[in-house]
């Protein structure tokens, strides 16, 4: 308590304890949070968008649960019901903002013409498309093409439109393009048809976009809607809220929480960084440092089974490996990511002599854990999967066990206008997620229509040739450039298909290929020079975006050394022999504490440069599941601990001279 006076007294405006942050912890204001950038429209075209936003969520939950049609078909109505509400609400440009576009108009109605087309010529076009098109297949293709990459540049930026617009001019190129990239090109009837179809924009991108995507978002509503999403806050304070540096555990707790049902990790950032990021402010974290934790605890939830935000859907569908072994295995290194962000946010409190809230300004654990039935809806959702329920029968229970809970409490009831409302925000923010899925469809089609993928693996075989561990950096450099810019999805989605073979064709197993891309793609939105979480988190909390990125890698330095240990110890994942599970699981436990303890340069004590980087090789051994670098791990960890000891003790010794920082 004296380091929280000494630091109260030197900066006042800061106090943990003062009125202004009394005011600032008011959960309510997390239902208010509005990430999307959709345009505020009013008069009767906000009741048009609403109508069609409840009978687009309506009309996926029939089909998918109910009334089942033909694939093609459904993802053609998912594009084209939610690029309606894209173009609507999305402006296409800064000084179209406040209103709807003559231009935005004429998209709509091509979009239309563009999804009739398919519906009308459904049977011929399942023969012909790509294949012997005529020439207005191939007028539709062009502007269907057009429209998705429009859609995409709106929803995204221009990163993954540039990606597409390259993808698509080598599909040109080719034949002009020297060594491997070179192939015998295609006329662009063929060209347009074959990507506007079930190899490329309805591809599987869009089909787990269609199928789980939205179903969880719209679950993601309801949990929104109802005030589930803000008893997960309360929760998370009422567990952490007084221990030092609070809000960023809290930031952390309710990031993981979260963070799995949300599609992006830019958009929980902004979601959950809106309430966390102040607060964090107001207890003594600098902005760089309190936007880079919002950044990296919302890019965990990516990684955050048992949803991962829906990557995991479509690596279940590229593998072929049940939705539960995924979800298993996804939980060791979730919580070694987890931790290691948790103890890097702690010793930055230690490190600032910070606070957490006093406990009158915090929700009692005992009266949140009152109603801790409001967790049900996630338990059942994580329960159905692991018990073999499909996907969608598990999201539509969980989505009604949410209904059914909400009416536990007065509080949170949902009656028909909430029912509404929670259908509504469902679709409205599934616009994103969707436009990037059939871009990456896009990517997707040129990479099955040259062969460049595999391509790509004959590359990483021959660096296999001479390493192994040098294939695996390659895969890694290539997942965090393709996923620079991207949302997870879309990141995954076009690493996959470029980097998985090759690991896979080296002798790596599809489980263990496919995880170590998806986490690299995860972290490329932490990743300078293009970070998107920690950009979105920066503009919240007022920092510098490169610093901000700068310093979510630091501290989520954890995420890019943990995929290895899926090379050098899969059973992890895989669960297999559960001794060696628990003895990697231990080891690496105390090897993300000790990394923690580098990057942060503190272990009982500061430490200087030299031995912060002892700490970071010993954090290494103990990761990597060698028996013999584990431990001479422990032994460094426990010879620190005594030099740090003495030198503490030295430090506190009477007369002494103070320590310094």
């Amino acid at each position: 308590m004296t380091q929280g006076k000494e630091h109260e007294t030197a900066d006042p405006e800061r106090q943990p304890g003062s009125a202004q942050i009394t005011d600032q912890i008011d959960f309510d204001k997390m239902d208010a949070v509005d990430s999307s950038g959709h345009r505020q429209l009013g008069g009767w075209l906000a009741r048009f968008v609403a109508v069609w936003a409840i009978f687009t969520a309506a009309f996926h939950l029939i089909v998918l649960v109910f009334h089942p049609i033909d694939p093609w078909l459904f993802r053609n109505y998912h594009l084209v019901l939610l690029g309606v509400l894209g173009f609507i609400l999305i402006p296409g440009w800064g000084r179209n903002r406040d209103r709807v576009h003559w231009s935005d108009w004429v998209c709509v109605a091509a979009l239309l013409v563009c999804g009739w087309y398919i519906v009308h010529n459904f049977e011929a076009l399942l023969w012909r498309a790509g294949v012997v098109p005529t020439q207005t297949d191939f007028y539709i293709a062009l502007a269907g093409v057009i429209l998705v990459l429009e859609l995409v540049r709106r929803a995204s930026g221009w990163a993954l439109p540039i990606l597409c617009s390259v993808f698509i001019a080598y599909g040109f190129l080719g034949p002009y393009l020297p060594g491997m990239l070179t192939h015998r090109g295609y006329s662009m009837e063929r060209f347009f048809t074959y990507i506007y179809g079930l190899d490329g924009v309805f591809s599987v991108p869009l089909a787990i976009s269609s199928k789980y995507i939205i179903l969880f978002i719209i679950f993601g509503a309801f949990l929104q809607v109802s005030g589930v999403g803000r008893y997960f806050v309360k929760w998370a304070f009422s567990v952490s809220g007084r221990a030092r540096g609070g809000p960023a555990k809290v930031a952390v707790i309710a990031s993981a929480l979260m963070g799995t049902m949300n599609g992006t990790s830019a958009g929980n950032a902004v979601a959950t960084g809106s309430f966390t990021i102040p607060l964090m402010r107001k207890v003594g974290y600098s902005p760089k440092f309190a936007a880079a934790t919002e950044a990296v605890a919302s890019t965990g939830g990516q990684i955050m089974p048992p949803v991962m935000g829906a990557g995991i859907f479509i690596m279940a569908e590229i593998t072929g490996i049940p939705l539960q072994q995924l979800i298993i295995a996804g939980i060791i290194p979730a919580v070694l990511y987890f931790i290691s962000v948790y103890f890097m946010v702690d010793l930055e409190a230690v490190k600032r002599k910070l606070v957490g809230f006093p406990r009158h300004m915090l929700p009692s654990f005992r009266s949140v854990m009152k109603q801790g039935y409001l967790f049900l809806p996630v338990l059942v959702l994580f329960v159905m999967l692991l018990m073999g329920w499909s996907v969608v029968m598990a999201g539509f229970w969980a989505i009604v066990s949410s209904f059914a809970v909400s009416w536990l409490s007065r509080s949170t009831a949902m009656g028909p206008s909430k029912v509404l409302k929670a259908l509504e925000t469902g679709a409205k923010n599934a616009v994103q997620l969707m436009a990037v899925c059939a871009g990456a469809g896009i990517i997707m089609g040129v990479i099955a229509l040259t062969g460049v993928g595999m391509k790509f693996a004959s590359v990483i075989l021959g660096i296999a040739d001479t390493n192994q561990f040098l294939a695996l950096v390659f895969a890694m450099g290539i997942a965090i450039v393709l996923g620079m810019g991207l949302p997870t999805t879309a990141a995954y989605a076009v690493a996959a298909s470029v980097v998985a073979p090759g690991l896979i064709q080296i002798g790596i197993t599809p489980l263990v290929a496919h995880f170590f891309i998806f986490y690299f793609a995860c972290v490329s939105a932490i990743t300078p020079p293009v970070a998107l979480a920690a950009y979105a988190a920066s503009g919240i909390s007022g920092s510098d975006p490169m610093r901000t990125s700068l310093t979510s890698f630091r501290l989520g330095i954890a995420a890019y050394i943990v995929p290895f240990m899926f090379f050098y110890a899969p059973e992890i994942l895989t669960l297999d022999h559960i001794p060696k599970v628990v003895l990697h699981s231990v080891t690496a436990l105390f090897g993300v504490i000790a990394l923690a303890c580098a990057v942060q340069r503190f272990y009982f004590g500061r430490l200087s440069v030299p031995l912060a980087a002892v700490m970071f090789a010993t954090a290494v051994s103990l990761v990597m599941p060698n028996p013999y670098l584990s431990g001479a791990g422990f032994a460094v960890l426990a010879g620190l601990f005594f030099y740090q000891g003495f030198w503490r003790r030295r430090d506190q010794a009477p007369g002494a001279p103070a320590a310094a920082g």
